[in-house]
């Protein structure tokens, strides 16, 4: 069986990430047929993130993406996915924010419990190694957050940790490694 491509996509904040990917995905389906797939990580625990959640919706409305709302537990998309679809992961960064506070309405997140988010990445990248036996091509997005100094704040140093090492596997992983800046794309990997 051939595993599916993998592309890493990173960058700052409204970089032109996202356009980017859904654009890749979006021609090569034109060229291939098949099937989009969006995983969407977000949440809407605001006015304005429901506005950027609307907002991204009504963009691909007319690609015909299917949707998938995970903003945790990645593995519980696999179900969803089909042979041979084209995924687009966005975005990983909101994720790992997501899954660092798993479990704060009980007390007891995850970034305060010994191991638990060494378990979530094991996880994580177990399940994109699945996805990759059934997809034809994921894209990952995520968001640069590395170039910033060092914070004083001991969770955000636990984030960027884990960020920078979920990072590091994923370009090892990927075919394709792309920094976006002022919607720019330089490729650091390239198949």
């Amino acid at each position: 069986m051939v595993r599916g491509k993998l592309t890493f996509i990173s960058g700052g904040v409204r970089s032109g990430k996202s356009a980017f990917a859904e654009r890749l995905l979006v021609d090569e389906v034109r060229q291939t047929g098949g099937r989009l797939i969006y995983i969407a990580s977000g949440r809407a625990t605001d006015p304005e993130m429901q506005s950027r959640i609307d907002r991204h919706r009504h963009d691909r409305a007319p690609q015909n993406w299917t949707t998938l709302e995970q903003p945790t537990k990645l593995e519980e998309a696999l179900p969803a996915i089909q042979q041979g679809d084209y995924v687009l992961w966005d975005c990983l960064t909101t994720w790992l924010a997501n899954e660092l506070y798993d479990g704060w309405e009980t007390g007891k997140p995850c970034i305060h419990q010994d191991g638990c988010m060494e378990q979530k990445a094991q996880q994580l990248h177990e399940t994109i190694d699945t996805l990759l036996t059934q997809v034809s091509h994921l894209v990952i997005v995520s968001n640069e957050v590395l170039d910033e100094l060092a914070s004083t704040y001991e969770e955000t140093n636990r984030y960027r940790y884990w960020i920078g090492q979920i990072h590091q596997q994923l370009v090892a992983t990927a075919g394709t490694a792309i920094e976006m800046d002022y919607r720019v794309a330089t490729y650091w990997k390239r198949e």
